[in-house]
């Protein structure tokens, strides 16, 4: 008889001693306290809970989990073939589940769609890596046929999650989050279409469309994650993008701005073409031309000749292969005549393959996310659907787990695992405001208090302003929507406001100039001619007509080749140039030419400032999904707080 689980042992996991808490040291703190004696690196304790500040109750989005005190069981999963997608896996090991009895019983195991499967009681299969022939419907064709092995891993002790949480231990038991985390996405993976961390459904009724064949899905993010006292569930909205389900022709139309594919009378152009294919490239489209039976196939390219005159080699009865022309075999066997002959066709399947389907037969698959960058319109347009205030997203998220019900969800009672469905509530500080310092060498110091956490310059001036001598203005605005007489009355604006602040622009620009055109390529031109020419350039001025990728190249030039400081502005603030708005002009370029805007009182200042202090900031910037051009960037920006010490 097959042992029912292999004996793994789990090595004794050292704890640190239980000592008393000294008086003002958290309980938590106390158990942890002094730490061990290792080499392993550990982030510092948190030292204490403050208690500057006003005391606020808020309502987080996280939700209490209680786990048993149980172990659960690893197994390791592989699927052949093995390059199916994560929801046929899944609809693999359903089927496994349903029709093995012998292994599962009336278990529910849960399962992450690639590798690792874990079950409440062990398994009776022994150590041994044992397989299983599992067949799947084929729906519109044959059944397909797979090889599931299965073999036992690891136990996971929850009880070891337990002592971290009690503060017995320090070490993280990684392997039970990610088991707790399997069992919770188990059947929200099933229901909904999974990205990432979240899953999303297709939105019912208008969906808020974005453009060119795009609209916005929304749902649920969800992660479980360890507090210093329970295991929580955090739960949060999410949207993203996804292609609409329509008619590949009207797919067209929308990329191309066509009102209907009836004003495109004529082949596609070598741009029209290219802009099409870059967008249907990898998605799926099912045809329409077989009745119920609707066959799915990935796109992968789009013809340069029209379905009247692209043509494949096709093999008859009597064994001879001519080659034959799209329109004419759907002709002859559909019995179909092309309303459009002079489009192109989807090459879809592989490429060696040769198999095309006209434009009017297709049409795209729902439930597809749109990994492409979006332009600058559609993320305005993201923005705006997905903006909320706080309580309407309280609102949202309580709509949201009460529509999931995890405590009805039948994998995750077979595992005794409960949800709270009330947000967990928290005690906040409201912290004073600091006091801030203005005025420097012209004007006498000025001591301000934020209010509401705004404040305004008027009345005063920067801690320390830059003399501006020798700065560039360039517009990248039509002279129509910028005329000349407006762009002096904003310098002239912007110099008596930069002068009041305390940062004097001396004189007025010696550069001043309309770039004809997108202006894309003039940038880099432009700003070497002008480095070169005058090498005390302090501030080159941008004037932009609305979201443009000119502001993206004008940054990587002047931040990253010529390390020279712009400030765009939009033409909009140009033409009515208000006092706040120069205002905040103002501060963006004195820190960005070396000045300092306002420092802290000296003299109430936190104890962390009395001593030269510097703050690290570090993030990594990612390009976006399907980007194999664009790198990853990784960037440390310190801020060096040196004048503390001397005023």
């Amino acid at each position: 008889m097959a042992e029912p689980f292999p004996p793994f042992s789990t090595p004794p996991v050292p704890t640190t001693p239980q000592i008393a808490p000294s008086p003002g040291v958290p309980p938590l703190m106390a158990v942890l306290w002094p730490p061990p004696a290792v080499a392993e690196f550990h982030p510092p304790l948190r030292p204490n809970f403050g208690h500057i500040g006003k005391p606020i109750f808020l309502r987080a989005n996280h939700f209490q989990v209680k786990i048993p005190n149980c172990c659960l069981y690893h197994y390791d999963i592989t699927i052949t073939p093995d390059k199916c997608p994560r929801k046929v896996n899944r609809e693999i090991i359903e089927v496994l589940v349903n029709t093995h009895k012998e292994f599962f019983g009336q278990q529910k195991p849960v399962f992450d769609g690639r590798k690792n499967l874990y079950s409440k009681k062990a398994l009776p299969i022994g150590r041994e890596r044992i397989e299983v022939n599992i067949s799947l419907p084929g729906g519109d064709s044959r059944d397909r046929s797979f090889t599931v092995s299965m073999k036992a891993v690891a136990k996971v002790d929850l009880e070891l999650l337990e002592r971290v949480l009690r503060g017995e231990q320090m070490e993280m038991p990684f392997e039970s989050i990610q088991a707790l985390d399997v069992v919770l996405r188990h059947l929200p993976s099933m229901r909904y279409t999974p990205v990432g961390r979240s899953f999303f459904s297709q939105p019912e009724g208008d969906p808020y469309l974005l453009g060119n064949g795009r609209e916005v899905w929304f749902g649920f993010h969800q992660s479980i994650r360890p507090s210093q006292w329970k295991m929580m569930l955090n739960i949060d909205v999410s949207a993203t993008a996804f292609y609409k389900q329509q008619p590949v022709l009207q797919f067209l139309c929308e990329l191309l701005e066509l009102g209907s594919i009836e004003e495109q009378r004529r082949p596609l152009s070598d741009s029209q073409r290219v802009k099409f294919s870059k967008e249907i490239k990898g998605l799926k489209v099912e045809v329409t031309h077989t009745g119920p039976i609707r066959r799915k196939y990935r796109v992968c390219n789009v013809t340069r000749r029209p379905a009247s005159a692209q043509t494949f080699p096709l093999t008859v009865e009597s064994g001879d292969t001519y080659d034959c022309s799209v329109v004419q075999y759907f002709k002859e066997k559909h019995k179909l005549d092309m309303r459009f002959p002079y489009l192109p066709c989807l090459q879809v399947g592989q490429e060696r393959k040769h198999t095309y389907l006209p434009l009017e037969v297709c049409n795209l698959v729902p439930g597809q996310r749109c990994i492409k960058k979006l332009s600058e319109h559609q993320t305005s347009r993201m923005i705006r659907a997905t903006s909320r205030t706080a309580p309407d997203r309280e609102k949202e998220i309580n709509r949201l787990v009460v529509r999931a019900d995890f405590n009805e969800d039948p994998f995750v009672r077979d595992f005794g695992i409960s949800i709270d469905q009330k947000m967990v509530t928290v005690t906040g500080r409201i912290l004073p405001p600091p006091l801030l310092q203005y005025g420097g060498k012209v004007q006498a110091r000025i001591q301000a208090q934020p209010e509401r956490g705004v404040w305004d310059m008027r009345g005063k001036q920067f801690h320390r302003g830059v003399e501006i001598h020798c700065w560039a203005l360039a517009v990248f605005a039509q002279y129509r929507l910028c005329p000349e007489e407006k762009l002096q009355h904003f310098i002239f604006q912007l110099r008596r406001i930069s002068s009041d602040a305390g940062m004097p622009v001396m004189k007025d620009p010696f550069f001043k100039r309309y770039i004809s055109g997108s202006g894309l390529d003039h940038v880099e031109p432009l700003f070497r001619q002008l480095k070169t020419d005058r090498p005390d350039l302090q501030l080159l001025m941008i004037i932009l007509p609305g979201k443009t990728p000119v502001y993206a190249e004008v940054k990587r030039v002047g931040d990253t080749l010529l390390g020279v400081a712009t400030q765009c502005v939009q033409v909009k603030n140009v033409l009515k140039p208000s006092a706040q708005t120069l205002s905040n002009l103002c501060l963006k370029i004195n820190v960005k030419l070396g000045g300092v805007n306002s420092i802290l009182v000296p003299g109430i200042r936190p104890a962390v400032f009395q001593s030269p202090v510097i703050f690290m900031g570090a993030d990594v910037t990612h390009p976006p999904a399907g980007d194999d051009r664009k790198p990853s960037i990784a960037a440390v920006s310190p801020a060096a707080i040196i004048h503390l010490m001397i005023i």
